[in-house]
């Protein structure tokens, strides 16, 4: 239990704030920029811009493909300066080269791409990479209905039940929050583990 507790704690929610600040960040900067409103007038919450079945990729200085995220449709708000996004699906690349995945129905940036909501069916996958057992690469899951990314905070927080899994293994809460700083992921409520035994080598 301590050990895949401890890998848990290693990979997944660093990786998941890098995902989404990354996939946000180069999503934000590759659209339009914000028209200045009229002095004196408030704005009101309607989209400035939209963006349709879009896929935006950024890639590193070889060329290779580092993050990319893919939409149904992107909506910008002048007033809040936010982006939501409808059927996200956001992948980025480790220097390993191994995948994390992440989906959602719909997801809010704020312009900076620091803080991050997900909602309806939240699914983030992580491929490990190779380790001393098969099981130990089975790749690291996250299932919940709400995430809330704060990737200048190091915080990561769910209010809604939370199932994190790796193979058969698989430990679940009502709530759940990771704090970076202090490398601590915190499970409340009706929390349960199921822990298999490994097989001998």
């Amino acid at each position: 239990m301590r050990l895949f507790w401890d890998r848990l704690s290693i990979y997944l929610p660093i990786l998941l704030m890098s995902l989404f600040a990354m996939a946000t960040f180069w999503l934000v900067r590759s659209t339009p920029a914000v028209i200045e409103a009229t002095a004196g007038k408030p704005l009101k919450h309607e989209a400035d811009y939209f963006l349709r079945n879009f896929s935006i990729k950024a890639f590193d200085v070889q060329g290779k493909l580092k993050s990319e995220v893919v939409g149904r449709e992107a909506r910008h708000y002048p007033d809040t300066d936010t982006l939501e996004i409808e059927q996200v699906n956001m992948r980025t690349f480790g220097e390993n080269g191994l995948p994390t995945v992440a989906t959602a129905r719909r997801a809010i940036s704020d312009a900076t791409g620091d803080d991050v909501q997900l909602f309806g069916n939240v699914q983030v996958s992580r491929q490990l990479p190779a380790g001393t057992s098969a099981k130990s690469r089975e790749p690291v899951e996250y299932r919940s209905e709400y995430l809330h990314v704060k990737s200048d905070a190091g915080k990561v927080m769910t209010h809604l039940p939370v199932v994190i899994s790796q193979g058969e293994d698989r430990f679940s809460g009502n709530a759940m929050t990771y704090d970076d700083h202090a490398s601590v992921i915190e499970l409340t409520g009706q929390v349960r583990s199921v822990l298999t035994p490994r097989k001998a080598p």
